[in-house]
């Protein structure tokens, strides 16, 4: 299987770097994964809502531009579905086997994801209602990856 994380910023602390290395070295016994970083628009504090819409659309078109062709895409909204890590494996190992094997997530900027990219989603998932830095959504998520796979092939993993 295909995983692709496409991402709008960069990793610059070594401990987010380590950790997502970590897992995608876990990941890759189960799935092949390709990490896509894009440059992230400057946000200054003091922007009109014309002005955050704006970058928000200038992301978009780099996450849209990024994505796989005919890749099932799930879009990170603190508005999307809230799933368990087995509902996530359930979801993934569905993909694997009837939708084409490759399954791309997509994590926006500061400001969040644009209109067309949430268009473009065939699912929205929510890991809650807080909201986290992209650094730390990033490694959850290729952990969360990770164990998916472990749930889907029934081998252990702490709970």
């Amino acid at each position: 299987m295909q995983i692709q994380i496409v991402c709008v910023g960069k990793l610059k602390e070594k401990y987010w770097t380590d950790g997502v290395a970590e897992y995608g070295k876990r990941l890759s016994a189960y799935a092949k994964l390709d990490i896509r970083e894009l440059p992230d628009e400057k946000t200054p504090d003091s922007m009109s809502p014309a002005e955050e819409e704006q970058v928000r659309v200038r992301e978009g078109e780099r996450i849209l531009a990024a994505l796989r062709d005919g890749a099932h895409v799930v879009a990170l909204a603190i508005d999307g579905e809230t799933w368990s890590s087995e509902q996530l494996a359930a979801h993934l190992d569905k993909q694997a086997v009837y939708g084409g094997g490759s399954v791309s997530f997509v994590i926006g900027g500061s400001l969040g994801l644009s209109p067309a990219v949430l268009k473009r989603a065939d699912k929205k998932l929510s890991f809650g209602r807080m909201t986290y830095p992209h650094q730390m959504m990033r490694v959850m998520l290729v952990e969360q990856i990770y164990r998916a796979f472990r749930i889907v092939r029934g081998e252990p993993y702490h709970k």
